[in-house]
């Protein structure tokens, strides 16, 4: 039974990471690409090392529950940083986009500033 539930959490782990990355391929800008990477990439490989966990002996379920948390931790973080920087570097959205609070906010506090 163990066995059944780590193959099912291993094979809904990697179809998250291959829809994660055509959607690297598939997306036409930056922040899109980000939000694939981050969302469908992080929660592929989360149910990847849930697998490991539910599978595998004590000491490597210890390891894959930390190495969980460090990704759940680094990449949202990293991909909001580089999408942070992608904005204030003026990096054009694509057209179909349908709001840009950063942007909006970051015009409203300048214009309150002068």
């Amino acid at each position: 039974m163990k066995e059944t539930i780590s193959h099912i959490f291993l094979f809904i782990g990697l179809l998250f990471d291959l829809l994660g990355c055509i959607g690297l391929v598939r997306f036409p800008d930056v922040y899109l690409r980000l939000m694939a990477a981050t969302k469908s990439v992080t929660l592929g490989t989360g149910l990847i090392l849930l697998s490991v966990v539910i599978a595998g002996s004590a000491p490597v379920a210890a390891k894959a529950v930390l190495v969980l948390l460090f990704i759940s931790v680094t990449s949202p973080t990293a991909a909001h940083a580089l999408a942070r920087a992608s904005s204030v570097s003026d990096i054009k959205m694509w057209e179909g986009t349908v709001c840009d609070k950063f942007t909006e906010d970051r015009k409203r506090k300048t214009n309150e500033k002068t």
